[in-house]
């Protein structure tokens, strides 16, 4: 578990904005086809097209406390999932700018 820890809390330092996301969930859909929209560069994971995607869901369990993806990360802080993404569309700009992602 260290290591998918570790490995999860990189990815979330080194990048501006993180989607972990399935590949097949349509919450998943919503929210890169908003981070689409507005132009934000964003490091995309697909947990489930990764040899240690579980391990990496049950890391970003330990970090945020959610299990469910999407689990959306801005300027290295948690947003939550593909609700909270949404009710955040009126400041979203002002966040991915604040990040550097656009």
């Amino acid at each position: 578990m260290a290591g998918a820890k570790d490995k999860a809390q990189k990815i979330i330092d080194d990048n501006k904005v993180v989607v972990f996301s399935k590949s097949w969930c349509p919450y998943c859909r919503a929210s890169k086809s908003l981070l689409d929209e507005k132009k934000a560069n964003y490091f995309l994971m697909e947990l489930d097209e990764v040899s240690d995607g579980a391990a990496l869901q049950d890391a970003l369990e330990e970090i945020t406390g959610q299990r469910s993806v999407p689990n959306i990360f801005i300027a290295q802080k948690h947003i939550g999932g593909n609700s909270e993404l949404q009710a955040k569309k009126g400041q979203l700009d002002g966040l991915l700018q604040e990040a550097g992602a656009v």
